[in-house]
C-alpha cells in the first residue's frame, strides 16, 4: 500500500470530493423526496455498484479507452444525459402520490435507474482513472492495479456515506412537508426538474 503520508493525502482529498454535491447525491435525494426513504437507499446502492464498476475499469485500464477515444466519451455522455432527461420527463408526466407506489417495484427501479445513470457517466469513469493512480506507489508491496482497486473501494464507500446523509436529510424534509396537500405531487415534479437539469448539464459538459 502507499506510504502513510500519501494515504493521508488520499483520505483528505477523497473526503473533500465526497462532500461536493454531485449527480448521485441529487438523484438519491430526489428519489427520497418523491418515493420515500427506501427508494433513496435503493438508488444509493445502484450508484455504489456502478462506482465499483468504474473502480474495476480504472484498475484494469478499461477506462483509459474513454480518455483515448473521444467519440466513445461523447456517446456515453449523450446516452447518459438522454436517460436522465427521460427519467425526469417520466416524473413530470406521472406525478403519482407516494402512497400509491409499489415499494418493492419502486426500489428495484431506483436501483436500476441509478446504476445506469452512474455507469453511463463518462466523467465518473475518468475521475477514478485520473484520481486513484496519483496515490499509488510502484515500489509498494501490492501491484498498482491492486492499490487502485483498494483505494477505489475506500473512496466509493465515502461517496456512498455522503449519499446516505443526503437521503436522511431529504427524508426529514419530506416528513415535514407531508402535511401539505400538494406533497404527493410536488416532490415528484421537483425530482423531474432536477433530473432534467442534471441531464442537460451532462450533455453540455465538454470532453475533458
Amino acid at each position: 500500500m502507499p506510504s502513510s503520508d500519501l494515504l493521508t493525502a488520499f483520505l483528505i482529498a477523497s473526503a473533500l470530493f465526497a462532500c461536493v454535491p454531485g449527480p448521485s447525491m441529487l438523484f438519491a435525494a430526489t428519489r427520497t423526496l418523491s418515493d420515500g426513504r427506501r427508494a433513496g437507499w435503493w438508488a444509493m446502492l445502484g450508484f455504489h455498484i456502478a462506482g465499483l464498476c468504474h473502480v474495476a475499469a480504472a484498475a484494469f485500464g478499461v477506462s483509459a479507452l474513454i480518455a483515448l477515444v473521444p467519440p466513445l466519451f461523447i456517446a456515453m455522455k449523450l446516452v447518459g444525459a438522454g436517460y436522465l432527461i427521460w427519467l425526469g420527463i417520466g416524473y413530470l408526466r406521472r406525478p403519482r402520490p407516494i402512497s400509491r407506489i409499489s415499494t418493492g417495484r419502486t426500489g428495484m427501479k431506483g436501483l436500476r435507474d441509478s446504476f445506469l445513470v452512474e455507469v453511463l457517466n463518462p466523467k465518473s469513469a475518468l475521475f477514478f482513472l485520473a484520481f486513484l493512480p496519483q496515490f499509488t506507489q510502484a515500489g509498494a508491496s501490492l501491484p498498482v492495479w491492486a492499490q487502485i482497486a483498494i483505494l477505489g473501494l475506500i473512496v466509493n464507500l465515502m461517496f456512498s456515506l455522503t449519499d446516505a446523509l443526503m437521503i436522511e436529510g431529504a427524508h426529514r424534509i419530506a416528513r415535514r412537508l407531508r402535511g401539505s396537500g400538494r406533497v404527493p405531487v410536488l416532490p415528484r415534479r421537483l425530482a423531474g426538474g432536477a433530473l432534467i437539469a442534471l441531464g442537460i448539464n451532462l450533455a453540455l459538459t465538454g470532453e475533458r
